[in-house]
């Protein structure tokens, strides 16, 4: 009975001191900084990778440390004017839509003038309808480029007056009588009297492209790619019609006739070389 209180007592003793509080203290402290190191070892491999910066930001916002350059609006460039263009550029003096810097030529029994589909139409009036350029022009070394066509009528449905230098000359299409086509005046001469006179049968309801250029010394004209005018100008006396004062320097008419004008451009070309 001895032994046996002994060996309880001892087995009390070493209970008691196996779990007694300090050491139970070292033993969990212990097993939680085992844990700690378990746990941040296996926390490099098993990481997800970062999320893309486009999935970590919040619409609406910009990460703090990202630097977003200011949102510069290009200004539209402006078109530019006849006086500001150079050698091989070109300006449009239609838009289609408005008569712009054009106004209706006061003849005196004009017919009426509006924009229709993109074109200018110049009614059948009394006598002479049309419209003149206020604009600032260029009095050599371009090309005039425009369509015209004849809408009603029997006579000239596109007569464009234009500078030659300090002069002013008109290219006549569909004149007297319908067919005729040439410049007037030269050397007092009316289209129809001077080296210039040509015939062409056009047709009503009809675009055609024309073209014309000066340069120094030269009128040139061109009808649907055809060269209809070539005159050298030196020792030429370059003039108008007294009807086609009101279109100086730069204008376009009908006479009795209904006309349609549309896709007017100007060119610069380059000086001559002398």
């Amino acid at each position: 009975m001895m032994a046996l209180s002994r060996a309880n007592v001892a087995g009390r003793r070493f209970r008691t001191e196996s779990f007694h509080p300090f050491r139970r203290s070292a033993t969990f402290t212990a097993a939680l900084w085992v844990l700690a190191v378990l746990l941040s070892g296996c926390r490099c491999p098993c990481a997800a990778p970062d999320a893309p910066a486009h999935e970590a930001e919040v619409a609406g916002q910009t990460p703090p440390d990202e630097v977003v350059a200011p949102v510069v609006q290009r200004a539209e460039e402006p078109p530019k004017g006849i006086l500001d263009l150079g050698p091989g550029e070109q300006v449009r003096l239609f838009d289609g839509a408005g008569l712009g810097q054009w106004k209706v030529t006061d003849f005196g029994g004009q017919g009426d003038v509006h924009v229709e589909d993109g074109a200018i139409v110049l009614e059948m009036g009394s006598y002479a309808t049309g419209i003149t350029w206020t604009g600032p022009v260029i009095r050599m070394n371009y090309e005039i480029t425009l369509e015209a066509k004849r809408v009603e009528g029997n006579d000239f449905f596109c007569a464009l007056t234009f500078p030659v230098a300090d002069k002013p000359c008109t290219l006549v299409l569909g004149g007297w009588g319908g067919t005729l086509c040439g410049l007037s005046t030269i050397d007092y001469y009316d289209a129809s009297e001077n080296p210039t006179t040509t015939f062409y049968s056009f047709k009503k309801q009809t675009w055609y492209h024309v073209r014309l250029r000066v340069v120094p010394n030269r009128i040139t004209a061109w009808l649907d790619g055809e060269e209809l005018v070539d005159l050298d100008t030196t020792d030429r006396r370059i003039d108008i019609r007294a009807e086609m004062d009101l279109c100086q320097p730069l204008g376009i008419a009908t006479w009795v006739t209904t006309g349609a004008v549309r896709n007017i451009y100007l060119t610069k070309l380059p000086d001559p070389i002398l």
